[in-house]
């Protein structure tokens, strides 16, 4: 995979820390605006990137770049993914993937049009520990209720008490912590149980933005919860719990992250479960999208946007209690 990176923010900064470790994966491009152009340099050099842009338009036309992987502002989503398709480009795209079902199913017909795959940056369903919980859900019998919790007091919460809207937390840019955080507990959701029969969103909205909010999901047979807040700290309470007739599987921590989790059987001692050995948390989904490329795996990259195209419906959907 000779990948073009579009952004310069703190998810491809964070990223390009795990970025050489992932076999099969070439550093090719990045491409800024022309404002943070010094800093696309900047990351160039000390991460060995072979070119720098300060237009990702420019960067589509290089053939040395076969997949791109858009990672700014999720309004910016939409239109870079379909730029990137349109130029025959793979598109890897971080969450939330873009704002609307029609756009995604959209950006998929080019895909398909253009013989490349397009795809959701999303962490934790790539993850060991996740694929490994999901095994031990099976054993709990009938699942009743699940409780997912991704609180984390926003670092820009602050500021934007005091006015400064950064896109974390400007609803016109798709901020909030739905699309935000919760993302995480719905991707979650419907990776062990589907699509839901209905839902009810209830946002803590302050200045237009859900500054926090529990999303509520009903199934013909289970009740989940799933709580996301930018404006609180639950500390190492934070947990996550899913409950069955014979027993639970719980988690603390970020739900994107996933670093461990605890099978409980019913009447038995808890076991804890860590199966995440790579050093960085977005290695397992990178490495998998490096092998969809290079097998031409379109069967997975085709589940893999289906999954994305489910949750976004919810998102969609929810987003509706926020007007």
């Amino acid at each position: 995979m000779k990948l073009g990176i579009i952004g310069s923010g703190k998810i491809v900064k964070d990223f390009l820390t795990c970025a050489n470790a992932i076999t099969g994966l070439e550093l090719a491009a990045i491409a800024t605006t022309k404002r943070s152009a010094q800093v696309g340099r900047e990351l160039a050099a000390k991460y060995g990137i072979k070119a720098a842009f300060s237009d990702y338009r420019q960067m589509l036309m290089e053939a040395s770049v076969d997949t791109v992987y858009v990672a700014t502002p999720s309004s910016m989503h939409y239109q870079m993914s379909k730029d990137a398709l349109a130029a025959g480009k793979n598109v890897i795209c971080e969450k939330p993937f873009v704002l609307t079902a029609a756009e995604a199913s959209e950006l998929k017909q080019i895909a398909d049009a253009r013989g490349v795959m397009i795809v959701e940056a999303i962490t934790n369903i790539y993850l060991p520990n996740f694929k490994a919980l999901k095994a031990d859900v099976q054993k709990l019998g009938p699942v009743h209720n699940a409780i997912f919790n991704y609180t984390q007091y926003s670092s820009r919460y602050d500021a934007f008490l005091r006015g400064e809207i950064a896109p974390a937390f400007d609803p016109k840019l798709g901020g909030g912590a739905l699309l935000d955080l919760n993302v995480y507990n719905v991707h979650l959701a419907v990776a062990l149980f589907g699509e839901p029969e209905s839902l009810v969103y209830y946002p803590n909205l302050q200045k237009g933005v859900d500054t926090s909010g529990s999303l509520h999901l009903t199934y013909p047979d289970k009740q989940a919860d799933l709580i996301a807040a930018k404006d609180a700290d639950a500390g190492f309470r934070n947990q996550s719990i899913i409950s069955g007739e014979k027993g639970a599987v719980a988690f603390t921590g970020s739900s994107g992250e996933l670093a461990g989790y605890q099978f409980i059987p019913r009447g038995q001692t808890p076991v804890a479960k860590n199966l995440n050995l790579a050093p960085h948390r977005m290695i397992p989904e990178f490495t998998e999208f490096v092998r969809m490329e290079a097998e031409r795996d379109f069967k997975a990259s085709d589940q893999a946007f289906a999954h994305s195209l489910a949750v976004l419906r919810i998102l969609e959907a929810a987003r509706k209690f926020c007007l």
